[in-house]
């Protein structure tokens, strides 16, 4: 059986203490010191010693915790573990013990009717509001953790969605829980958004080109299907887009799923900042965009799983460098150079080797004629 800790998080909802259990209430009482907001504090019983966070938490909160003996109660809002500060605390090497209260998406998804299975949660607690957008598709449920009316608004607006169906739904569990249709005011901060979507439908991977912002340097969709089937992405891993241009490659990577995570490094500092406004526009705010020429940009990047190679191919020790953290590797490359460094990688590793041509149809005179694409060599390995 594993050894109690000291450290203890409760969860408490918007009905304070007396919506606690039992045991939660058992845990709180037999702390030496109960942390949390100063809204949490004020419905417990005043016998008890407390500290309010302060604000902005996270640059003090390993010195606070130093500064405690004995037990510590450390209050979160509903279920500790959803945008909770249990995460934070784990993640920081902190032993927990957890006792979790109902999280306001579960008080959420009661008051609407939505099941789990058709429900996705996104959390802007922290964040930025963009991530809202990878979950937008045709009659979705969506229910937005943090974040405020305003600026969901904005982005629903920007993205074909303001004609979604709109509820606020504030202080839930609480005596005065409001529930509000269509957002006619702009509720508090203990508020869950639920969004039932109306609006174009984008796939979460095989955008079309002109879902992207580019100058002409962007892997178009079919090849990019290619480069992401052998790129082979796997929730959690972390992506490298090496020359990313438009960053298309890194961002298809991270809508895959929500967990994924790229790198794009572009040395140009206007492409640079266009990918990180089309990861934003496209609800991947958190691909981290690296500024600068590699192979230098790569040296202090944490180690890929998969390394897309768009551009830069033919800059001595770019490819080399990627081949040494043994990530699955995909290369593209359209010169007669590019071509050679390829061949020569795969005569020396193997893997895969092909060029790919894709044909258009379009107008030739009164008729329809294929217009080829410029062919490009594709290696991958792994």
């Amino acid at each position: 059986m594993r050894e109690e800790s000291r450290l203890t998080v409760v969860g408490i909802g918007a009905d304070g203490w007396t919506g606690l259990t039992p045991a939660a209430r058992d845990a709180v009482r037999r702390a030496d010191v109960v942390l949390g907001a100063q809204r949490q504090l004020k419905s417990l019983p005043e016998d008890l010693r407390t500290q309010a966070w302060p604000s902005p938490l996270l640059p003090a909160l390993d010195e606070i915790l130093a500064g405690q003996t004995g037990r510590v109660c450390v209050l979160a809002s509903g279920d500790p573990f959803l945008s909770g500060i249990a995460t934070t605390l784990r993640d920081r090497g902190y032993a927990l013990d957890v006792l979790p209260a109902v999280s306001s998406a579960t008080l959420a998804r009661a008051r609407l009717g939505w099941s789990f299975e058709e429900t996705e949660v996104v959390t802007v607690v922290g964040r930025a509001v963009h991530r809202v957008a990878r979950a937008l598709a045709p009659n979705r449920k969506v229910l937005v953790l943090g974040g405020s009316a305003p600026e969901l608004r904005e982005l629903l607006n920007a993205r074909g969605y303001g004609d979604s169906a709109l509820t606020a739904l504030e202080n839930l569990g609480a005596a005065d829980e409001q529930i509000a249709d269509g957002w006619v005011h702009d509720p508090g901060p203990l508020t869950v958004f639920a969004v039932l979507c109306h609006g174009p439908g984008l796939p979460l991977t095989g955008l079309p080109d002109d879902a992207f912002e580019h100058d002409g340097q962007l892997t178009k969709r079919d090849l990019r299907a290619s480069a992401l089937a052998r790129l082979a992405p796997n929730p959690g891993e972390l992506l490298w887009d090496v020359g990313a241009g438009a960053g298309s490659i890194g961002i298809e990577w991270s809508r895959a799923h929500p967990l994924n995570r790229a790198i794009a490094i572009e040395r140009d500092p206007a492409r640079a900042e266009r990918v990180q406004r089309n990861a934003n526009a496209l609800g991947v705010p958190e691909l981290q965009v690296v500024t600068g020429p590699a192979p230098e940009a790569l040296a202090r990047l944490p180690r890929p799983d998969a390394v897309f190679v768009g551009g830069g191919l033919t800059v001595p020790g770019v490819l080399d460098h990627c081949v040494e953290t043994d990530a699955r590797i995909v290369a593209h490359g359209v010169t007669l150079e590019a071509e050679q460094i390829l061949a020569a990688a795969y005569a020396r590793y193997g893997g895969e080797l092909q060029r790919i041509s894709v044909e258009h149809a379009k107008p030739l005179g009164g008729f329809t004629g294929w217009t080829p694409s410029r062919a490009v060599t594709q290696w991958s390995w792994k």
